[in-house]
């Protein structure tokens, strides 16, 4: 139970604390990716502390000595008296009921989230293959639209798809810019970290954890898309296209450049850029790691330290026998 209260105190104190913190950092807009690992660490730690609680209360830490006959007796026999206490069973598939339901709410909003977003994404690149046009020199779908927009559908058979209006309105440099800024959400696999973060806000919408953690992803996979398309063409080039295809309507299931935040966005383009330094940035993913480990060594620490203890009979030790009485 100690466990369990330590784990449930954890997830708590994270799960308030955290995004209060990360919501106002100023280093996740100079490392955008640094961002995304931390707030994915926080919620993926918050989870696994919940779900562990709850296994911790189910089964007990049984001490044992090395033989495994003797470790499985043990565990019989912690089990036995755990059940036989009052309101132990009912404690027990608690904490059992706490673990699957989360775990299982979680699984059935992800796959769902990335099954629909498939659907959409397929159904609409069968109406592009009728409708649209290749540009071999660009490595990019054309659709007649008289509306600037520019967006990619990630995932298998990824590609990118830029409106008629969106050709005339940018100029090659800009073009070039917004292109690249489409590669970066489809070589980061964006869509995949957005379908997580979205998912854990579906399925646990009055958390305020998992919704702040689904708006800043989706702000900070735009941030390093833009990083990785001005290492090409420049910040005020990209920070020109986006300002031409602001307000831009996408499909559902698609990634754009025009995709949030342009304001914000465009100022930081046009601002001083100061990456973070790269040993920051090291420290920063060392610190986001230690913070999802720690929920497993608090889990695994009773464990661990029962292997010391004997809590099984070992073999009786053959006994000496006792010295003639003389005389």
């Amino acid at each position: 139970m100690r466990v369990a209260l330590l784990l449930l105190g954890y997830a708590a104190v994270l799960g308030v604390l955290g995004p209060l913190w990360l919501t106002r950092a100023a280093w996740l807009g100079r490392a955008p990716r640094l961002g995304i690992w931390a707030w994915q660490a926080l919620t993926v730690t918050v989870i696994v502390s919940v779900a562990l609680a709850g296994l911790a209360v189910a089964v007990p830490t049984v001490a044992f000595s090395g033989n495994l006959a003797e470790m499985l007796q043990a565990c019989v026999m912690a089990l036995r008296a755990q059940y036989a206490a009052p309101g132990g069973a009912a404690v027990a598939a608690s904490g059992t009921v706490l673990a699957l339901a989360l775990l299982g709410r979680i699984g059935w909003s992800l796959a769902s989230a990335l099954v629909r977003a498939r659907r959409e994404r397929t159904r609409h690149a069968a109406v592009l293959a009728v409708v649209g046009s290749h540009r071999p020199d660009l490595g990019v779908t054309v659709l007649n639209d008289d509306r600037p927009a520019a967006y990619c559908l990630p995932g298998h058979g990824h590609r990118i798809v830029l409106t008629t209006a969106a050709l005339a309105a940018l100029e090659p440099h800009a073009l070039e810019a917004v292109i690249a800024h489409e590669r970066a959400h489809i070589r980061q696999r964006h869509h995949l970290v957005l379908a997580y973060a979205e998912a854990l806000e579906r399925a646990f919408p009055r958390v305020p954890l998992f919704r702040m953690a689904a708006n800043e992803t989706r702000r900070l996979a735009e941030l390093a898309a833009d990083d990785e398309a001005t290492a090409r063409s420049g910040a005020l080039t990209l920070a020109g296209a986006l300002v031409e295809l602001a307000g831009a309507g996408t499909p559902a299931a698609s990634l754009a450049a025009s995709g949030g935040h342009v304001a914000g966005r465009v100022r930081r383009l046009l601002a001083p850029q100061r990456p973070l330094h790269r040993a920051a940035v090291w420290a920063g993913a060392l610190a986001a790691g230690a913070v999802l480990a720690l929920p497993l060594v608090l889990a695994a620490e009773p464990a661990v330290a029962a292997t010391s203890l004997n809590a099984c009979p070992l073999t009786d030790a053959p006994v000496a026998a006792a010295p003639p009485v003389s005389g």
